[in-house]
């Protein structure tokens, strides 16, 4: 082949090795539209990840000294706890007789073990620290007016779903520490009203030693094994999933309120 040739070829064997102008790219991601206003809102619209957030964002919305970047970054750990904790359930098992010795196997046998328990539990103070600091700058920044008051009530629940993660993580290592932590909170529930059978208001609802809110969560009148299991199906799967789904819908109502909220 000649030099010539061999020039004129190049830019189509370019075109062939990029992989954004790909025909497989192209089918999956669709993008490669003219560069208009309107093509790029089609772009967000049309991509199942992209489509949540907002297809214009306020200038301001961008600066970290506005949003301190703590939503996202919440939701980033939530991410990094839900790997470790799949890792974790690899080497864990809700038995009572098996719970403890299977965090000292992940402590002190387990390759990384301790990394990734230590890590996981890290990353959970990191998510309650950085939710309430969230939820603070949402707050200063007025960010929970019209028409913004449902999100605003969203957030409020998952900021109380994180506590009741980090609550139930408690109890699975069958600890003293965990124990007796489940044991202060079951006392407060027995205490609450309406739902607690020694709280105020109690015999309005009928609510007894065997059927008031504390029974339904450690499954019975003591703490011991169904309580454990309990505790694990609530901070492994239950809640995971419910905090997902509420995430999804905060993010969805980002985009239908405008997007990031303007200054007070």
């Amino acid at each position: 082949m000649k030099i010539p040739d061999l020039k004129k070829k190049l830019p189509d064997l370019k075109k062939k090795l990029m992989v954004s102008v790909n025909e497989i790219w192209r089918t999956v991601f669709r993008h490669g539209f003219k560069d208009t206003p309107r093509n790029r809102a089609l772009i967000i619209i049309s991509n199942v990840w992209l489509h949540l957030h907002p297809t214009q964002v306020r200038e301001h919305g961008t600066k970290i000294r506005f949003t301190w970047c703590m939503g996202g970054i919440t939701f980033f750990v939530f991410l990094f706890e839900l790997v470790t904790g799949i890792l974790l359930m690899y080497y864990y098992t809700p038995d009572v007789n098996k719970a403890y010795a299977d965090i000292a196997d992940l402590m002190y046998v387990v390759p990384y073990g301790r990394l990734l328990r230590n890590t996981h539990r890290w990353g959970a103070h990191a998510m309650v620290i950085t939710v309430s600091i969230h939820m603070l700058r949402v707050f200063l920044s007025g960010s929970y007016k019209a028409p913004r008051q449902f999100n605003w009530v969203i957030g409020v629940l998952l900021l109380l779903l994180t506590f009741l993660l980090s609550f139930t993580g408690y109890l699975l290592p069958w600890d003293q520490l965990g124990y007796w932590a489940i044991t202060v909170g079951m006392n407060m529930g027995r205490a609450t009203p309406f739902l607690g059978y020694e709280g105020p208001f109690a015999n309005l609802l009928g609510m007894t030693i065997n059927n008031d809110i504390r029974f339904a969560l450690i499954g019975g009148t003591t703490i011991g094994a169904p309580a454990l299991l309990r505790a694990y199906v609530w901070h492994c799967v239950a809640i995971p999933l419910i905090a997902a789904a509420l995430m999804m819908i905060h993010f969805w109502r980002i985009r239908k309120d405008g997007g990031i909220s303007g200054r007070l």
